[in-house]
């Protein structure tokens, strides 16, 4: 029957229009009979009735819309353009036909669509791409209920089926972006001014974003007195809905507050705040652009990587804040779209889109002035200018909006916004701006109580991620010692970044704000240390407030601000967060850069270590500027001594016997913080009372975290050159790392092999100038073989672990003393061939009771065996290891060969040894261990160490070179470790 009326309706003249309007209608009610009997109340239908249903849907469209999609133009040939674009003639029926095929069709995918086999899927996709295909030839597309229905259960079906994708969408992403963008704007055409109707921003310089200073009178509006929902419809009727988009309505801020800062939930189509009850045509049209909005964000789920080709159409580059029809796109929508539910779907979309790979793929973004080329954009550029709009955009509605659950949508967007943005190469005062738009919007404070703690977190949690933006901002940094010389403590009623979080540190009504406070404070100690000198004073007495519990009973700002807010103080997280400021100060007052500046030192020594060797960032030390760093450190290692001192005789007794783990745990690791500078200031007392504190914590606390900080702390101080000098720290250190290698917890066993590693670093640095035990008779001291054991038992471990047990097996495999007969008697090289098995039982480590007291004299054999045993553990790593354990496995190799008493050319296991480094060298992808192996093959001093080895290493050596100099396939990732390589195997031919 359906067949006989759309044919009927299809092969009439167009002449007959009553005639196929018509056949039409009663293949509309024949569509509404089948969708009463399918409807799921009526009886459930099996799936491959749903799967027939569903082709005999896309028949009636497929047909209907071949034989309708003329019928506008052939009926309204004799209007003008513009009519035609708005108005479909109301005989037009068969578009009512497609909403109704398209609302079944909805019906059924969102009943059984999941179960639909693959074939179903493509289908449908191909109809609907058939049906954007038409539209995209047809702009301006028609707006009226009609069309506006139709439009809308068309957009309803390419949801349903982007939510449960079946395979990939890609070919079909640019022209489905190009429709929705269509309707971003749908309903609202002829609306949209070519200049701002809510900022004259076109007269300021693209880098100068002052968000507030374009308020104008909107705040005002803003702070008015609450009015209920009946008196906001009573002084919004007279307000025509165009004149929120007019550029010459001198009422367009009130009118645009209107709909912005009363709005609240509603489960209606509009919130209270959307002004008077729209008519139905409105109603059906913000549906429309709230659907298309819906489904750009299943776009961006399903097929991400296809739709970041299309962001330059989705998201603004020029102007934000001026809307232009012919410019839509989501920002478009968040700024002006008169109704609340578009815009929320607007920022939901953006969240989605700036989330996950998005800030991987925006690290390419820069900004440049002039950055077109005739009709090429670089892509670099145009995500640069993307950026800087969103910034623009983003921080003027922050300025602007009230409605609590949009403003959570938009601190969400900035905090995406700001970690995607590689300030470095972006205007220099964009960064400074984010902190003062941020710095004004918690000032000004949030209208609702109920939105106090959620909303003012959130904006305290943008701030701490703008301060801690890496690398750091020299205008942030000017921004900051201009307010810290100013003395804004002292001043009253100062404004600044730094005095309000002070002042909302200390807040004792409100923890959650006081742990944002705290760490957005912690971030500019971090990334900006110089201003810790400036302002020490301050960030001290608020600490030792909070470590005291003297913290006020009501908060320093209005006591209303935070009505509602939990009562519960949670004491341990604030204490903990404060004293983790205290951590950063101190750092940056010590002039800390971490423990590479010990081992820095210790490099100069040795021959494989050359300048394509990169240093790795210290990520727990402070941020240096580049342009100030060695007068920072210079002026740091001159003041430490000062601060360290007040902080061990104040705040370390409240803290390292409390009860709290957490505040222990934090408390041990400021220790970790100390530098060789300041230690050496220290008196005897202190000293003690720093080291008995570690020990103490690492044997006989019971919370795993506080033992591994400990052991953290004790692998940083153990590398200080007066600790070496003292044989009774030294027993104690490594009873106390041995003790915690067999702890069942990994994360301690991590944090103790690395201080394990360190310990025997330490002790290979000293034993060249400090005489502590090899001399006289005695071969190995007692603690060098209780460390090597314990070293052995760790390489059992998982990676993390065995990476630092191979480090320190290198270390006291270059200070093991070693026998001066030819050979070892007991080692064969059938059991090297089995050095990639399980190893042999080991005893216990025993540690030493001091450098003067050895056991026994070691016999040759005995010596020959440990060696035996390290080697192979060795180059068990190598085998078995990840590429980190590989790489230190190489160093350690390197060590061994620098071992003076070790005639390399007499031990049987040297070829293997060899062979195993030439073929890392050879056939290795990651070319950071192919440049370590290379470099372990160049530490012996001549041709004789190779011994019979000599010939396949120089054969290995020049057949690298060759291939290296023919390669023409590394990824450009590899190109600078290439070239470093090439100088690496250049040093040993």
């Amino acid at each position: 029957m359906l067949d006989h009326f759309i044919g009927e309706a299809i092969t009439s003249d167009e002449l007959n229009k009553i005639g196929s309007t018509s056949s039409i209608r009663h293949a509309i009610e024949c569509l509404q009979a089948i969708r009463y009997i399918i409807t799921p109340s009526q009886r459930r239908w099996s799936q491959s009735e749903d799967t027939l249903l569903i082709k005999f849907l896309l028949n009636i469209i497929v047909r209907t819309h071949d034989g309708s999609c003329r019928m506008p133009h052939s009926t309204c040939k004799e209007r003008s353009s513009a009519e035609t674009s708005m108005r479909l003639p109301r005989d037009s029926s068969s578009w009512e036909l497609l909403g109704v095929a398209f609302s079944m069709l909805g019906e059924v995918i969102s009943r059984d669509g999941s179960s639909f086999p693959l074939d179903i899927w493509r289908s449908i996709i191909e109809v609907l791409r058939k049906m954007m295909d038409g539209m995209v030839s047809k702009i301006p597309i028609v707006e009226d209920i009609v069309m506006s229905r139709y439009y809308e259960s068309l957009l309803h079906c390419l949801h349903l089926v982007l939510s449960d994708r079946k395979c990939s969408a890609s070919d079909h992403v640019s022209v489905f972006v190009s429709v929705l963008r269509i309707f971003l704007t749908y309903g609202l055409t002829g609306k949209i001014p070519h200049t701002s109707p809510l900022i004259g921003c076109e007269k300021k310089h693209p880098r100068t974003m002052s968000p507030k200073a374009s308020l104008g009178q909107g705040n005002n509006s803003n702070r008015g007195a609450y009015r209920p929902p009946h008196l906001r419809k009573k002084d919004c009727s007279n307000l025509k809905h165009n004149r929120a988009w007019h550029p010459h309505s001198p009422d367009i801020v009130e009118d645009n507050e209107c709909s912005t800062s009363y709005v609240a939930s509603s489960d209606s189509d509009f919130s209270d705040g959307d002004g008077p009850a729209k008519d139905s045509e409105s109603v059906l049209n913000s549906k429309v652009r709230v659907a298309a909005i819906i489904c750009i964000q299943d776009l961006c789920q399903a097929e991400f990587k296809s739709l970041s080709t299309q962001w330059s159409i989705l998201f603004p580059t020029t102007d934000v804040l001026q809307p232009r029809k012919s410019d839509a796109t989501l920002m478009t929508c968040l700024l002006f779209d008169p109704y609340f539910k578009a815009r929320m779907a607007s920022a939901s979309t953006l969240v989605a889109m700036l989330d996950g790979l998005s800030s991987v793929f925006l690290q390419v973004a820069e900004y440049k002035e002039s950055s077109k080329f005739g009709s090429y954009t670089a892509l670099s550029s145009s995500l640069g200018q993307i950026l800087l709009q969103l910034h623009r955009g983003i921080l003027y509605l922050l300025q602007h909006e009230a409605n609590g659950r949009l403003l959570a949508l938009l601190f969400k967007i900035l905090r995406l916004v700001v970690s995607s943005t590689p300030y470095s190469r972006m205007p220099p005062d964009l960064l400074p701006t984010v902190v003062t738009s941020l710095m004004r919007r918690i000032e000004e404070g949030f209208r609702f109580k109920s939105d106090q703690t959620g909303l003012l977190g959130s904006a305290l949690g943008c701030l701490s991620l703008a301060l801690s933006t890496s690398p750091s901002s020299v205008n942030v940094r000017k921004m900051l010692l201009e307010e810290v010389s100013s003395g804004f403590i002292e001043a009253q009623n100062k404004s600044g970044v730094l005095f309000m979080l002070f002042e909302y540190s200390v807040q004792w009504s409100s923890p959650t704000i006081c742990l944002e406070a705290l760490q957005a404070l912690r971030a500019a100690c971090h990334n900006y240390p110089s201003i810790v000198f400036e302002c020490w004073k301050d960030i001290s007495s608020t600490v030792y407030v909070i470590l005291s519990g003297k913290l006020p009973e009501v908060p320093s700002r209005s006591s209303s601000d935070h009505v509602g807010c939990s009562t519960v103080f949670s004491g341990e997280k604030v204490i903990t967060a404060a004293i983790k400021v205290l951590d950063e100060c101190l750092r940056a007052v010590s002039g800390f850069q971490g423990t590479e500046e010990f081992s820095d030192e210790k490099l100069e020594d040795i021959p494989f270590a050359s300048d394509c060797i990169r240093m790795k960032k210290v990520s727990s030390a402070p941020s240096y500027e580049p342009d100030n760093r060695d007068v920072v450190i210079s002026k740091a290692c001159e003041s430490g001594i000062q601060q360290w001192n007040e902080v061990i005789e104040k705040c370390m007794p409240l803290t390292l016997g409390h009860s709290s783990a957490m505040v222990r745990a934090a408390s041990v690791t400021c220790f970790a913080g100390m530098t060789s500078g300041v230690f050496i200031s220290f008196t005897k007392d202190k000293q003690d009372f720093i080291m008995s504190s570690l020990i103490s914590a690492a044997l006989h606390d019971n919370t795993p975290s506080v033992r591994s900080a400990a052991c953290r702390a004790i692998g940083i101080i153990s590398c200080f050159p007066q600790v070496c000098q003292s044989a009774e720290i030294f027993n104690n250190f490594i009873d106390a790392v041995e003790t915690n290698t067999r702890d069942p917890l990994v994360s301690v066993r991590i944090t103790a092999s690395w201080a394990l590693a360190n310990i025997c670093d330490s002790i290979r640095h000293c034993v060249g100038y400090l005489p502590f035990g090899f001399t006289g008779t005695h071969a190995n001291p007692q603690f060098i073989i209780s460390l090597s054991e314990c070293a052995l038992h760790l390489t059992k471990d998982g990676d993390k672990v065995k990476s630092n047990a191979v480090r320190a097996l290198g270390y006291i495999s270059r200070i093991f003393k070693c026998t001066t007969s030819s050979k070892f008697q007991e080692m064969s090289v059938d059991h090297m061939d089995h050095a990639t098995k399980a190893f042999s039982s080991v005893e216990e480590p025993k540690v030493f009771q001091g450098y003067n007291s050895y056991s026994c004299q070691l016999y040759s054999s005995e010596d020959s065996h440990r060696l035996e045993k390290m080697v192979q553990a060795i180059i068990s790593c190598i085998t078995t290891g990840n590429v980190k354990v590989q790489w230190n496995a190489c160093h350690a190799l390197g060590n061994l060969f620098l071992n003076e008493t070790l005639r390399l050319q007499d031990m049987d296991w040297a070829p293997f040894v060899f062979g195993i480094l030439l073929q890392l060298l050879r056939d290795s992808s990651n070319f950071k261990i192919r440049i370590q192996a290379a470099a372990a093959l160049a530490v012996p001093v001549t041709v004789l160490d190779y011994g019979i080895s000599l010939s396949d290493v120089v054969q290995g050596v020049e057949h690298v070179m060759e291939s290296l100099n023919v390669d023409s396939k590394s990824a450009p990732t590899n190109f600078k470790y290439k070239i470093a390589l090439q100088k690496q195997v250049g040093l040993e031919s």
